[in-house]
């Protein structure tokens, strides 16, 4: 989609705000609701972004809550792969073949994907490699908030301004949104945990 770096920034600050914040206000509305364990599992896996904020947020509210809620949200991370497929197929990186004037489609692997899915089948069939894998969970975590942090440092008021509040707002909006929504239709037992 070649996004600019401080629409990325800007984006990644909001959605781990947003996560900071379902950490500590979600296990309160779930008592609040008297949400079941399995309930507020799901609800967390489908309405807050990061996993490991579901299970920050899951793990609060106790054993079974945090089965169902990595399950599910670990089931929902999956996703990324036919979405980015379609992304790279369909939109990203068209242009015109110079030669023949016919339309080239240059098709990007995201190797952080094909990474991810080696490392979670490799740390499956090797319980051995658990320590390793979390040692190297950790690691990523640290470079990814180092590499967020050199993004952010590189926005200046001006990219701020010139971005305005808007993709800020629009971000909040659809969380509270899409928490509600699913927090409403699991409440309400419209939507729930098939086991």
């Amino acid at each position: 989609l070649n996004a600019k770096t401080h629409h990325i920034a800007i984006a990644s600050i909001t959605i781990f705000t947003l996560n900071a914040i379902a950490l500590l206000v979600f296990p309160a509305v779930g008592h609040l609701l008297h949400l079941t364990q399995e309930q507020f599992g799901f609800w967390s896996a489908l309405a807050i972004h990061d996993t490991s904020s579901v299970v920050g947020a899951t793990m609060q509210y106790g054993k079974e809550a945090l089965e169902v809620g990595t399950t599910v949200k670990l089931a929902r991370a999956l996703w990324i792969v036919p979405v980015t497929a379609f992304i790279s197929l369909f939109v990203a990186n068209r242009h015109h073949h110079h030669k023949s004037g016919q339309r080239k489609l240059v098709v990007r692997v995201p190797w952080f994907i094909p990474g991810f899915l080696m490392a979670a089948a490799i740390v499956a069939l090797f319980p051995a490699l658990h320590g390793p894998g979390a040692f190297l969970k950790e690691l990523s975590t640290g470079i990814m908030i180092t590499t967020l942090f050199l993004i952010g440092a590189n926005l200046t008021r001006d990219k701020l301004r010139e971005l305005g509040f808007k993709p800020v707002l629009m971000g909040i909006c659809l969380w509270l949104f899409l928490s509600v929504l699913w927090g409403g239709l699991i409440y309400s037992g419209v939507v729930h945990c098939v086991r």
